[in-house]
């Protein structure tokens, strides 16, 4: 790793009376946390990077129908939404493998939003410092295969068919010692931990699947435990408070570890502190011990300074839109400074520069990501009600249109109503439509929730994705006063990957 002390900047006491207003006003926001935190103990400083992007069907039909074979194989398991909750059967295909999840250490990224994006610029930086990288992400915008990264990038087909055949005898095995057979979800997750070992990777960046305590991947210890926003989704199998969410994903906070904290609802992190000071975490905290202290547009992006647990950071620019994204970044920044023991063992910060040249390589696909100009097209990811808001306020800060059109699928065990109702200030004129998967909403039963947000006049439905993108884009071309015209694709990811293929990517 090379670090260096940051000495070009602004004046030191001008920073600190910066940061300490953010404290001061943090400190406002929860104070119902001070006894927590009185009895937990806080992180406090004393004194080439990847180009990611989604994989496209392999060339070689030889190859493509392999890889079609191993994902019809499993696809026959359990779905990611069919869960029994329990580590078991990943611990017993841990244990057949041979553990390999133990040969590097690790960062876990839990939390409701922002996971994928965290854990991309977490790759980001690690690479940037000559670090080799395992990357395992969820859910995929177009290709299987992009679950699984190393060295910042998907596996290729041929490496992802491989690694299957390999652990595939001792899923079986597994499979023929347990009432239930490994989920879809928990196959991946072998495979993935598997893949990490035999590369070998220096360090793994694994985002969970749905919660934390039951996760499948929360079969490693990770030293650095991270959690992102925390908000109302999966409510069926998480539980329907901040509080009972926040209780299942803090059990990838383990012994000793350190817990890089996003802003929280208040009885979120009370559960979340209380966790820490349980297994003697240490913690540090989104607007006390770390924070964003600037962020200003920028040409495709924005243009950061970043408190991180050694210092500040500044001229950081991150070619990604919207205020959680800066602060995404802020959370990544942290995780890799408590990684490399910065505001435990030494106070000195990384390498400025290094820092910067990674935060300016980071790609987020499907993640308000511009796929078509003229008029201009853009894809985003959410799908919850929390996830709909921040795109919401995203679209109107980094772009300029004067009509936007919405074209939304979604999925049907979701917060609908209220994913729409966040997006109805925005939207000139939506047209729903949905994907191919099997949980998605049908048209006409999101349409009839759409009329009672929008109005039936501002309501288009066209069930098929196809038609809904060039109904929409037909609307944003519209002459006159509405020459500004854009499209956001949105509402799932299942939605955005498929519509990232139409238009032409991947």
């Amino acid at each position: 790793m090379s670090e260096r002390p940051d000495s070009a900047g602004p004046d030191p006491d001008d920073t600190f009376d910066e940061f300490a207003e953010l404290v001061e006003e943090e400190t406002r926001r929860d104070p119902d946390l001070a006894v927590i935190e009185a009895g937990s103990r806080t992180l406090r400083t004393q004194g080439g990077p990847p180009q990611a992007d989604v994989p496209a069907r392999p060339a070689d039909p030889e190859v493509d129908k392999a890889l079609r074979e191993v994902e019809a194989e499993l696809s026959t398991r359990w779905g990611e939404t069919k869960l029994e909750p329990s580590v078991d059967r990943i611990a017993a295909l841990m244990d057949v493998l041979g553990e390999p999840q133990r040969s590097y250490p690790s960062i876990h990224i839990t939390g409701t939003n922002g996971k994928t994006s965290t854990a991309r610029m977490i790759e980001a930086l690690l690479g940037a410092f000559d670090l080799r990288t395992g990357r395992y992400t969820s859910p995929h915008v177009q290709s299987v295969t992009e679950r699984i990264s190393l060295d910042g990038a998907p596996v290729s087909a041929e490496r992802f068919i491989e690694t299957y055949q390999d652990v595939k005898p001792y899923v079986e095995m597994v499979d023929a010692s347990q009432e239930y057979r490994l989920s879809f979800f928990e196959v991946l997750t072998g495979m993935a931990y598997a893949a990490f070992a035999d590369a070998p990777v220096d360090v793994a960046v694994v985002e969970v699947g749905m919660g934390g305590a039951w996760d499948a991947t929360n079969v490693i210890d990770a030293g650095v435990a991270v959690v992102t926003p925390i908000d109302l989704d999966h409510t069926d199998r998480l539980g329907g408070t901040p509080a009972e969410i926040a209780t299942e994903k803090s059990g990838i906070v383990k012994q000793d570890a350190t817990v890089i904290m996003a802003q929280q609802p208040v009885e979120a992190a009370q559960v979340l502190l209380k966790k820490a000071v349980e297994v003697g975490a240490t913690v540090a905290r989104e607007g006390l011990e770390f924070g964003v202290l600037d962020r200003q547009v920028a040409v495709g992006g924005q243009m950061m300074t970043l408190r991180g647990l050694g210092g500040e950071y500044t001229e950081v620019y991150l070619p990604l839109h919207g205020a959680h994204q800066a602060h995404n970044a802020a959370v990544a920044l942290a995780a890799v400074e408590a990684f490399f023991g910065v505001g435990s063992q030494h106070a000195q910060p990384l390498d400025i520069d290094t820092v910067r040249k990674a935060f300016a390589s980071v790609a987020s696909p499907g993640r308000m990501e511009v796929v078509r100009r003229s008029p201009t097209v853009v894809l985003d990811a959410a799908h919850n009600p929390a996830g709909a808001r921040a795109a919401a306020e995203t679209i109107g800060e980094a772009f300029q249109f004067s009509r936007l059109i919405g074209v939304v699928g979604a999925s049907g065990d979701k917060n609908v109503r209220e994913l729409l109702e966040a997006f109805e200030p925005v939207f000139a004129e939506i047209v729903v439509t949905q994907n191919s998967s099997h949980r998605a909403m049908d048209a006409d039963a999101l349409a009839a929730i759409a009329v009672e947000v929008f109005g039936e006049e501002r309501v288009q439905v066209e069930p098929r994705l196809p038609d809904a993108l060039e109904a929409a884009i037909t609307l944003a071309e519209e002459e006159g006063e509405f020459a500004g015209g854009g499209v956001l694709v949105t509402g799932s990811v299942i939605t955005v990957g498929e519509a990232r293929l139409l238009l032409g990517k991947g």
